[in-house]
């Protein structure tokens, strides 16, 4: 059966290192002094004997190599690795020097933003939270958030913006990465907007865009249980209901950068209206503000009433809870549509394990045994072991640490060099 696991909301660091712990098969491989500096990262420390095991080089490129980071300022020597008994002095570690870089991560949503200044070891400096203003926003109106946001991380860390190399930003919505245009989203008033030019104009800072669902496929792949896995899917049920996948420790984004949006697929011609302006999207059905629409009439609520789509979903949930059969419904519905969504990505692409994640994922009914003995049902896998599906209802914070991977890749490929040819 599926080992799912319930987390906690707990979003604190790692005990050592920070980014993928295996190596990658792909022939485009990074440069050898990249791969020294990333492994001592993932490690948090390593000793000049572990890297010529792990990375399969000599002990003279090794050393070679760190003297050179060493002498960049990225790497240092430490003494801290434990030693054999009676065996001299501790051996010499190698690790990152955590001020040699700062970024910045950001997560923005309909409710709450979120921020993470880390530095460039990967280890949080400081984080603040700001509320969003209600309904569709200007391009404007969105920078002007964003910039009082960063000031409160900023404030708290005690630097100014100056020491940021760069800031990366998760958020929903259709976002080509390569280019930093954000072609639709939820909360803005118009599509195609280019939020790069616009972010670097006002602040001076490198900004990277993103989908929101991507960065937190950076934070299991970075800071959690991504990291010892080569294959992985992250799904999200919140606001939206969008889709991550890591293959060969590399985020997959398609040929256009936009690929993935399991919110969007079709699960019913003709169906329930999404927010995108189409019919019988898989999120019509999952999202937020989909049951809260039925929640309405379940609830017998009048529909001019001003209540959050967050509190009719908890009294949903607690009449669910309580037994109401028309609420019991409407999760079970729900459920249903999810087992269809997992299944073919299961039979797509086949990962190593599927993360469920988001704030939804409080509602145990959207991943009961139920839900996931159906999903088991819809997918080929005769004779084979079933998709491993975990349980990670984490809060906003780690979605904004996903974002600072994603700018933590582009500043160290900045620093030693672009990581493809």
């Amino acid at each position: 059966m599926y080992d799912v696991i319930a987390e906690e909301d707990n979003e604190s660091e790692a005990t050592a290192g920070c980014g993928p712990l295996l190596s990658t098969d792909t022939p485009d491989a990074k440069p050898l002094r990249q791969q020294v500096f990333e492994h001592v990262r993932a490690a948090g420390r390593a000793a000049r004997t572990d890297m010529t095991r792990a990375i399969g080089i000599s002990a003279g490129s090794a050393t070679t190599l760190t003297a050179d980071l060493i002498s960049a300022g990225l790497l240092r020597e430490v003494e801290g690795l434990p030693r054999e008994a009676g065996r001299g002095r501790p051996p010499v570690a190698l690790e990152v020097v955590p001020e040699a870089r700062y970024v910045i991560g950001i997560k923005l949503s309909d409710e709450t933003h979120s921020a993470v200044l880390t530095d460039f070891a990967g280890r949080i400096v400081a984080h603040a939270t700001l509320p969003s203003a209600p309904g569709r926003k200007s391009l404007n109106a969105l920078l002007e958030e964003i910039d009082v946001l960063m000031d409160l991380a900023l404030k708290e860390a005690g630097k100014p913006l100056s020491d940021i190399s760069a800031v990366g930003i998760g958020m929903p919505g259709i976002v080509d990465h390569d280019t930093g245009t954000v072609s639709w989203s939820p909360f803005l008033t118009v599509p195609d907007i280019d939020l790069r030019s616009a972010f670097l104009s006002r602040f001076g800072v490198p900004v990277h865009v993103d989908n929101d669902t991507n960065v937190l496929s950076l934070a299991e792949l970075w800071f959690g249980a991504g990291r010892s896995i080569s294959d992985f899917a992250v799904v999200t049920i919140e606001n939206g209901v969008g889709m991550g996948l890591v293959l060969d420790n590399r985020l997959f984004r398609g040929a256009r950068g936009m690929g993935l949006e399991l919110g969007h697929t079709k699960v019913q011609l003709d169906g329930a209206l999404c927010r995108c302006g189409q019919r019988g999207c898989l999120e019509a059905y999952l999202a937020d503000y989909a049951l809260a629409r039925e929640a309405a009439t379940a609830l017998h609520r009048d529909p001019r009433m001003l209540q959050s789509p967050s509190e009719m979903l908890e009294a949903l949930f607690a009449q669910a809870k309580s037994g109401n059969e028309a609420a019991r419904t409407i999760f079970r519905r729900a459920g249903r549509y999810l087992s269809a969504g997992l299944s073919n990505v299961v039979q797509l692409f086949d990962p190593g394990l599927i993360i469920l994640s988001g704030e939804r994922m409080q509602y145990d009914f959207l991943y009961s045994e139920e839900v996931l003995a159906e999903m088991q049902k819809l997918t080929l896998s005769d004779g084979r072991t079933p998709c491993k599906v975990e349980i990670h209802a984490w809060g906003g914070m780690i979605w904004a640490r996903g974002a600072t991977a994603l700018a933590l890749e582009a500043v160290t490929d900045a620093a030693l060099g672009e990581a493809r040819a």
